[in-house]
């Protein structure tokens, strides 16, 4: 499994780029958002990667996080969504999006990917509810995970791209997982935790632990 490249930008596709690794070219299929954050042509780059293999197909699709590779992966594994549908939610939303998008049920913000109708959005938001809640908790443990391979690579890691939609940074995403992991504690489920940060965060983006748990529990507290 190819799980991250590093090399140099051959050329740019409409949908993909080439990254030349010693003498050796890769394929790597990105979403607009990743790809309007690349570098020009000839510079260094590196990004997360996931291989799909079929019988008579094998594709590399390029992450700037690992965060973004993991919904990747969930998406895939929703009903109707293959991996051009994926690219399209992540390259709208964004990985922490898609993390609020899930928790809040918010249908109309997956359903502005291109070629995502209602009913596959609605499944979408189904079939990931449960799941929200554990990628949100991991996503200050994958961001930190970005740092470590930023210092350790010889190319640099790719800097998150301007966001077509609101996007988080790694510190909110990390005090969104310490505030969710706090809720959860508390006793509170993780999806009705998730659903309360994410609906805090939404509102106040740079909200931290402390906020977000505050808040959070004035959205759970028993209404009369």
């Amino acid at each position: 499994m190819i799980g991250k490249i590093a090399g140099r930008i051959d050329y740019k596709g409409s949908d993909h780029v080439m990254v030349d690794v010693g003498g050796l070219g890769y394929i790597v299929y990105i979403s607009d958002r990743t790809m309007a954050s690349l570098p020009a042509v000839g510079a260094p780059v590196a990004l997360y990667t996931d291989l799909l293999v079929r019988e008579d197909l094998l594709q590399l699709f390029g992450f700037t996080s690992l965060l973004e590779k993991e919904w990747h992966r969930l998406l895939m594994g929703v009903q109707g969504i293959g991996a051009k549908a994926s690219m399209a939610i992540l390259g709208t939303l964004g990985a922490e999006g898609v993390s609020r998008a899930i928790a809040l049920g918010d249908a109309n913000a997956v359903k502005a990917a291109k070629g995502i109708g209602p009913k596959t959005a609605q499944r979408v938001l189904i079939e990931l509810k449960d799941k929200a809640p554990a990628v949100m908790a991991m996503g200050g443990t994958l961001n930190a995970s970005l740092k470590t391979a930023e210092a350790a690579a010889d190319f640099d890691v790719i800097e998150s791209p301007k966001p077509v939609a609101p996007s988080v940074p790694n510190g909110a995403a990390a005090a969104q997982s310490d505030a969710l992991s706090a809720l959860t504690n508390l006793g509170y489920a993780p999806s009705e935790a998730a659903t309360a940060i994410a609906e805090v965060a939404s509102q106040t983006p740079d909200a931290d632990t402390q906020g977000l748990i505050r808040a959070a529990l004035r959205l759970l507290a028993p209404k009369g």
